[in-house]
């Protein structure tokens, strides 16, 4: 049987330079917490938690690898 989950793929990167002074080239949106407590990448991971999703890959610059928080 094949697995049938879907593998989801986040995108996060850019420069930081719409949302200044809260974004950041070192500290970009998807890594601040804009809309309450958790930050854009963490409100979409776990978005993307559940048995039906495999553990999403996230494609980023080596710039925003350094400040991605873990899970």
């Amino acid at each position: 049987m094949s697995d049938q989950r879907i593998h989801p793929v986040i995108l996060a990167g850019g420069s930081g330079t719409r949302l200044w002074p809260i974004s950041r080239k070192a500290y970009p949106k998807q890594f601040t917490p804009l809309l309450g407590d958790e930050s854009l990448f963490q409100a979409s991971v776990r978005r993307l938690s559940g048995a039906e999703f495999t553990p999403p890959v996230v494609v980023t610059g080596t710039r925003s690898a350094s400040s991605s928080p873990s899970r």
